[in-house]
């Protein structure tokens, strides 16, 4: 019998949560029918409430605290016959198979997993020639997926089609007449960072006349932004301000976006906006792996080989990479074209 309902487990940050949406358009796309649960943690539920593919979130944060017997219950109540591990978690697997559900997919390369799953696929992330997203998608081949999509098939698949009313107060600070865009300089030690001056280089190339500059972060990143807020008066700071369905929401309406390899870029390029992301060329952190998806999306790295700054998070090869590189760009992009939504 065809399954019913799927769980996708992603326990862990926005960026990979982000890029694992695509498990689920492509689940609908196959089981039309389908009841697709996401399991998730409570500071990624927004993004995961925003595809159009997923029918309930599941909170791991709540779940994971309570008695295993409780937790396999809950579980087992969902109804689910099929979990795709797509973030491996030993206790997540363990439960999956105490509540009953009758296919439990994983990978080989976890011990755990020959005990908890009964439907292995062979894969290995680390050494992978593939995108993260393409990896994901290849736990669904035991369910009648392709083994390979493309980056631009899978760039369809993302679903964000449920986005929050955005706030009329934060609404009124975009701008018809400019290119909104949207710098976000730091990554809560998630990814390599490009570094305060070369943001401080492109704000002076960008022109207030062309473009509205906003910055966003966590509030207490915007603690660390506040020499830079302080140097550009013009800047509109909405560090600490918006919720994640907010931000989600407000780069739906931005023309741009700059940052690292992290959640609000993979967002802006699922989004259809201009997403300028900035990586360094050491795996598995490189654009290989982890560059953003979406019509828009465009990476900066620096080009050969970047070993040096592998064992520390100074990062060489990303400051090396030219604010000029990223202005000349953005200024290809004016006037703004329309923004893709998918």
């Amino acid at each position: 019998m065809s399954p019913r309902s799927f769980i996708i487990s992603r326990t862990d940050a926005i960026g990979d949560v982000v890029l694992t949406l695509p498990v689920a358009g492509v689940l609908r796309s196959l089981y039309p029918q389908a009841t697709i649960f996401f399991l998730g943690r409570s500071y990624t539920e927004e993004v995961v409430k925003a595809s159009g593919h997923i029918d309930e979130f599941l909170n791991w944060d709540e779940w994971k605290r309570l008695p295993g017997g409780e937790a396999a219950r809950l579980l087992a109540a969902t109804g689910a016959d099929t979990i795709i591990h797509v973030f491996p978690n030993r206790q997540i697997a363990r439960l999956a198979r105490r509540a009953g559900i009758a296919g439990r997919i994983g990978t080989t390369n976890r011990v755990y997993h020959w005990f908890a799953c009964n439907r292995l696929v062979k894969l290995s992330r680390r050494h992978s020639p593939y995108h993260e997203a393409q990896l994901n998608l290849q736990l669904l081949v035991p369910l009648g997926a392709r083994k390979l999509y493309t980056l631009e098939e899978i760039g369809g698949y993302y679903g964000l089609t449920r986005l929050q009313p955005l706030p009329p107060a934060v609404a009124a600070l975009l701008d018809a007449e400019r290119f909104n865009l949207v710098l976000h300089p730091k990554s809560r030690g998630s990814a390599r960072e490009w570094g305060l001056d070369n943001f401080r280089q492109l704000i002076e190339a960008l022109p207030p006349q062309r473009f509205k500059l906003f910055v966003t972060g966590t509030a207490a990143e915007g603690e660390l932004l506040q020499p830079l807020l302080r140097e550009f008066p013009s800047l509109t700071d909405l560090t600490g301000r918006l919720t994640l369905g907010e931000l989600l929401s407000f780069l739906s309406h931005a023309d741009g976006l700059v940052a690292a390899s992290t959640g609000p870029l993979h967002l802006a390029a699922a989004l259809g906006v201009a997403a300028l992301g900035i990586y360094p060329p050491i795996r598995p952190m490189h654009p290989g792996r982890w560059a953003p998806i979406g019509p828009r999306a465009k990476v900066f790295v620096k080009q050969g080989d970047c070993e040096a700054c592998r064992k520390t998070g100074d990062c060489a090869c990303m400051r090396e990479v030219r604010p000029e590189l990223l202005s000349d760009y953005l200024f290809s992009l004016l006037p703004a074209t329309p923004k893709i939504q998918n």
